[in-house]
């Protein structure tokens, strides 16, 4: 299945990590398996009704793939990115990787609106419960590359939850601001 974006027309807003035209008004970065057919696809449907072009990967992605360029190249073209964070999203490398791409790009001025969904946010930001046990699998299995645990651990641990981006108000497609 392809890749689904909603198309209105450019937007008006350059994130300083996007290319010079953005395509997409906001980024879905979410656990397939956790919210794709339930929360997600809701919400992905209701920021299309607003007007919003929007990025939704409908791929359901192999586990031990490389992530794919497109998908990054989505966050760098995004003016916003909404993470959200689930019961299984810690295990999903995929995830872990676009949320890196996310906090690289938050430095050059991406907005970012985290979703807590059935999750605590201070089990998300401390890694405990089931965070804590999707990392020490990810341990195990990358003994050979502990610094990648490591840097999905302080992407998720620091940038996932500022209190700035959380107060992102979405109210039209030409306005998205910080409240």
């Amino acid at each position: 299945m392809a890749s689904t974006r909603t198309q209105v027309g450019p937007p008006s807003f350059s994130s300083p990590c996007s290319k010079p035209q953005p395509k997409n008004d906001i980024f879905l970065n979410f656990r397939g398996e956790d919210t794709r057919d339930n929360f997600t696809d809701h919400l992905y449907h209701a920021l299309k009704e607003k007007g919003f072009i929007t990025f939704k990967d409908d791929k359901e992605l192999v586990p031990g793939n490389p992530i794919s360029s497109k998908l990054l190249d989505a966050i760098e073209k995004s003016r916003m990115a909404v993470i959200i964070f689930s019961e299984n999203y810690a295990s999903s490398t995929w995830c872990l990787e676009e949320l890196v791409k996310i906090v690289e790009c938050m430095k050059g001025g991406l907005k970012v609106l985290p979703i807590f969904y059935h999750v605590d946010p201070s089990h998300v930001r401390h890694q405990k419960e089931i965070f804590a046990v999707a990392f020490a699998e990810h341990e195990k299995r990358l003994q050979e590359n502990p610094e990648q645990v490591q840097i999905w651990r302080t992407a998720l641990r620091g940038q996932s939850l500022r209190k700035k981006e959380s107060r992102i108000k979405l109210v039209s497609r030409k306005r998205i601001t910080a409240l």
